[in-house]
């Protein structure tokens, strides 16, 4: 019978890293997984806007909302707001974004495989180090990492049509 330890992660533990206002618990890193998933909470503030558009060309992405309403921005089809317990699946190459537009916090529950994407999350908290403001520009330059293409200007929610 095999021997490999389980990962237990306390609802206070996980390593914190602020991205500007939002709040990203690493939960699962990839270096218990041999990094087949990385799995983080994030707490999103009330009316914050999320990263700018993007897909990604190598991980998948799952979110689970655990509290409050995440709003997902997809390219050409109506915003999708999904509430506690929705669950929402991003394979490679699916243009996306989230947003808390609403009056209270959110929090939802993100995985990646393979896990590499975990290190975005932490590029990004340095670039953004003794810096509340999180801007487009830091993003997409964290983007630029780890195998991420922004979604055109144009097509981004909210562009001037």
């Amino acid at each position: 019978m095999p021997s490999v330890p389980v990962s237990f992660v306390p609802a206070k533990a996980g390593d914190v890293i602020m991205l500007g206002n939002i709040k990203c618990r690493v939960l699962e890193d990839g270096s218990r997984t041999d990094n087949r998933i990385g799995c983080a909470e994030f707490t999103l503030p009330p009316r914050t806007s999320g990263p700018p558009s993007h897909w990604h060309e190598m991980h998948d992405e799952t979110f689970l909302t655990t509290q409050g309403t995440v709003r997902f921005h997809i390219p050409n089809q109506p915003d999708i707001d999904a509430a506690v317990g929705d669950f929402v699946s991003v394979p490679v190459r699916a243009p996306h974004t989230f947003s808390n537009p609403h009056d209270e916090e959110a929090k939802f529950f993100n995985t990646y495989t393979p896990a590499f994407y975990i290190n975005y999350f932490k590029l990004l908290g340095e670039l953004t180090s003794g810096d509340e403001k999180m801007t487009p520009a830091k993003n997409l330059v964290a983007m630029a990492n780890y195998a991420t293409l922004p979604v055109p200007k144009e097509l981004q929610p909210n562009a001037k049509k």
